[in-house]
């Protein structure tokens, strides 16, 4: 039982892909219940369906922490720590808000695994020839939804602007946008130092991550002699074999 579960967890063949990408799509809809309760009441079919995801990632948990063979070593792991949060942040819904938005980071750590990434090279011709911004679009993706849901958790309490994840959502693009229309303020002392490190720090990743979308630092074009097909954007010559390399650029302006 413990090696059919590795295999499933670890594994290179059809049924360990196929299992993967279920465990994905069980991350994707645990991420969007955590969005739509912040959006609908809670009424019984909402504690229904909050502990039914709490048993399916108690499940998921116990087994990776079976089939794991150091541990303690696993169970420090930041992303095993983010289950954790979760796990008990569902299971106590009226007491604890709702973390479930830490299961990105799991969702954005197998969607970088070796395995997936080279079934996305194989079958996909779009990412193959954009795996560099598409990598970068789910970075941005990941940074908006992570510090909108930290905005979120730390704020529907005591703030009566921020009633839903939207609304820390508009907050969270105005800011990082530097568009600040001020209609939506933090409050508390650790509102406005998230603000404030939001402010600086969040602003600088969030324009560099856009930056990465629209201009890759990576530039796909075949080299005659040796055939590296990605290369620095102002590459004149292939860093693996030194040939010539002619890559179009848009010049710059005197």
């Amino acid at each position: 039982m413990r090696k059919k579960l590795f295999r499933l967890y670890n594994g290179t063949d059809t049924t360990a892909r196929l299992f993967r990408y279920g465990v994905l799509a069980f991350d994707l809809g645990t991420i969007a219940f955590f969005i739509i309760s912040s959006l609908v009441p809670h009424t019984a079919w909402f504690y229904i369906a909050d502990y039914s995801i709490a048993a399916v990632l108690s499940l998921d948990f116990a087994a990776r922490l079976w089939i794991s063979q150091r541990k303690g070593r696993h169970l420090m792991q930041p992303v095993v720590v983010a289950d954790i949060v979760v796990i008990l942040t569902l299971l106590m819904p009226v007491f604890l808000e709702n973390f479930a938005f830490l299961r990105v980071i799991r969702v954005l750590r197998l969607l970088r695994s070796y395995h997936v990434l080279k079934e996305l090279r194989k079958t996909s011709e779009f990412f193959k020839r954009n795996e560099e911004v598409v990598q970068s679009a789910v970075n941005l993706f990941v940074f908006i939804f992570l510090v909108t849901a930290l905005v979120y958790v730390m704020q529907v309490r005591i703030n009566p602007q921020i009633k839903n994840y939207v609304d820390a959502l508009y907050f969270t693009v105005t800011t990082l946008t530097t568009t600040g229309f001020g209609d939506i303020t933090m409050e508390g002392s650790t509102g406005r130092l998230l603000a404030v490190l939001i402010m600086v720090f969040g602003v600088a990743l969030f324009l560099r991550l856009v930056q990465t979308i629209f201009r890759p630092q990576k530039v796909h074009k075949e080299c005659d002699e040796c055939g590296l097909k990605r290369h620095d954007s102002d590459a004149v010559h292939c860093k693996h074999c030194g040939a010539v390399m002619n890559i179009e650029t848009e010049g710059e302006w005197h």
